[in-house]
């Protein structure tokens, strides 16, 4: 079995691959007994929420990991991957803003890399992607 933070750095790749928009992780912990964490992310059409669905299932399986199941592939509207100790949800911009999943989960963030293996800024999942790094 993976450990948590190998698999959220599996996870957040495969989406960048893919170019998820507004990566956000949220440590469940204290929230839920049935995952440690939530990661939320943004595509902007059902064939790219499905092509990040379909990198995370495949990234998380090459490394070891397990993915439980996958849901919502037929719409492509929101499709939810479920690796055990992180549930993905990935969202069409509407849906996201709609459901404001960030108001459920989004009590403790994650400071997490983002911008690629390259990258070196770190900032919490609940910080705008737009401000600078000092």
């Amino acid at each position: 079995m993976m450990d948590i933070p190998k698999l959220q750095r599996v996870i957040i790749d495969a989406l960048e691959d893919v170019k998820a928009e507004d990566i956000r992780v949220f440590d469940t912990k204290k929230i839920s007994d049935l995952f440690d964490r939530v990661i939320i992310a943004t595509g902007n059409s059902n064939r790219q929420t499905k092509s990040l669905a379909m990198s995370v299932k495949e990234a998380v399986k090459e490394k070891g990991g397990e993915v439980i199941s996958v849901e919502g592939m037929e719409t492509g509207e929101w499709v939810l991957v479920d690796c055990g100790d992180i549930v993905v949800h990935i969202l069409q911009p509407m849906l996201r803003s709609y459901y404001q999943l960030e108001g459920i989960w989004g009590d403790k963030p994650v400071r997490v890399k983002l911008g690629g293996k390259a990258s070196k800024s770190k900032r919490f999942a609940s910080e705008p992607e737009d401000e600078e790094d000092d």
